[in-house]
């Protein structure tokens, strides 16, 4: 009998086995440092800039972000110049063969620190994901011996899970968000292992510091019934048409900042955010157009709030974060879309006067963030781990799809690839 064939699939087993131990012992140190690194960049924005902001003097609060943007935009060109881009970032590398360019990352972390810290109308999760990739990326250049050309993206996609996960305190949103968003129609599943290790141990180091509680906190009850799946499917739907305006708008804004003089783009995004601002804080009394938004969906979903209300501090939420892009800021969509399906969701439920607004909230935030970023498994993860509801899932699903649907080929980026674009290239 001839063994030669069976011993070298044996060898080919113990290879396996020895890299992916090595793997998961690496994914999880790029996880723990990212998270701990998503703390101190929390800390620093929100704990030690933001919170101040909003509670200074009222007249103001509405130019800090016009100062916030000036600064970002002054630490961008010290940095050499440049997209301040960070979630773009992560899904253009993840196409391309060569490694993410690390010398622009502390610019552009200090720049979002200066952003989202002057209460530019953005999500923290943007430079936390770029600070995972980039985490990633370093040690892997720095074992490239160890684990050879085939790898080049194994931790850039681990760290981007740790930081989403950790941002979030949400590891299987994270897991599938770094999977899923370089596709609009696919997800990296060959990498599925040390994204999962890379965001378990960036939310466990996360959490060590700052908690476990759920990351929105909702009321309501959860049972639903076939109604109620028919109306997520509608709701979904109208959530994809917005969605996909957005997305436009959020693009071309992209495309003004990267043609316009930083401080030209900066000076018209801080003022459009402080009018938006203004408008919102005298409609509410309180800074719904400003911050990640977190207190927006807290306002929303007291009741009593009229339907032309709603619609308005929806459109303030939008133009601020569109202008907050053209401005220069450096931020992430992934809490704008949430925002903005919180705020569809309930003035769908007030329209209708179903008697579980709370559901509706939750199917709007599923189905805006499946469309924004073609998302649609990561916005059910994020739903049943960001509420600590999983009963929600399923009519989040409904809504997720069909709003995914409604999107075509659009995006809130255009670096991501469909999966058939890319097989034809490799």
């Amino acid at each position: 009998m001839n063994w030669d064939p069976m011993r070298k699939r044996r060898d080919e087993l113990v290879q396996l086995a020895r890299d992916s131990r090595e793997v998961v012992v690496v994914a999880g140190i790029v996880g723990t440092v990212t998270g701990f690194g998503v703390a101190l960049f929390e800390w620093l924005a929100v704990g030690q800039i933001l919170d101040r902001v909003i509670e200074g003097p009222l007249w103001l609060v509405p130019f800090v972000p016009l100062v916030g943007l000036l600064i970002a935009a002054a630490i961008i060109q010290r940095g050499g110049g440049g997209s301040p881009s960070t979630s773009d970032e992560y899904i253009k590398n993840f196409h391309e063969y060569d490694d993410m360019p690390l010398k622009p990352l502390p610019w552009r972390l200090a720049a979002a620190v200066a952003s989202l810290g002057a209460g530019v109308p953005g999500g923290l999760e943007g430079p936390s994901i770029y600070l995972g990739s980039g985490i990633g990326t370093g040690v892997q250049k720095w074992l490239r011996r160890a684990f050879g050309p085939s790898a080049t993206k194994t931790l850039m996609v681990a760290g981007a899970a740790a930081g989403v996960a950790a941002i979030f305190k949400a590891p299987a949103t994270g897991a599938v968000f770094a999977l899923e968003v370089p596709y609009r129609d696919d997800l990296g599943r060959h990498l599925l292992l040390p994204s999962l290790v890379g965001a378990a141990s960036g939310y466990l180091a996360f959490v060590v510091i700052n908690g476990t509680a759920p990351l929105l906190e909702v009321a309501g009850r959860a049972p639903f019934d076939v109604r109620d799946l028919v109306g997520a499917v509608v709701l979904g739907v109208a959530t994809g048409l917005i969605v996909r305006m957005y997305a436009a708008a959020l693009r071309r804004a992209k495309a003004y900042r990267d043609r316009t003089s930083p401080w030209i783009a900066a000076a018209v995004g801080g003022v459009v955010i402080g009018i938006a601002a203004i408008v919102g804080r005298a409609a509410t009394g309180e800074w719904v157009g400003l911050t990640p938004g977190y207190n927006t969906i807290e306002w929303a979903t007291d009741p009593g709030h009229g339907l032309a209300l709603l619609a308005l501090i929806l459109a303030v939420r939008l133009v601020g974060t569109v202008a907050s892009v053209a401005g220069g800021g450096v931020i992430g969509l992934f809490v704008p879309l949430v925002v903005a399906g919180a705020l569809i969701g309930q003035f769908a439920g007030d329209a209708i006067d179903v008697s579980n607004p709370t559901l509706f909230v939750i199917i709007g935030v599923a189905a805006a963030l499946g469309a924004g970023y073609r998302v649609p498994l990561a916005a059910i993860m994020f739903v049943a781990e960001a509420t600590g509801r999983p009963d929600f899932i399923v009519p989040g699903l409904f809504a997720a799809v069909a709003a995914d649907l409604i999107m075509g080929t659009s995006s809130v980026t255009a670096y991501q690839q469909s999966s058939s674009h890319v097989n034809e290239h490799h």
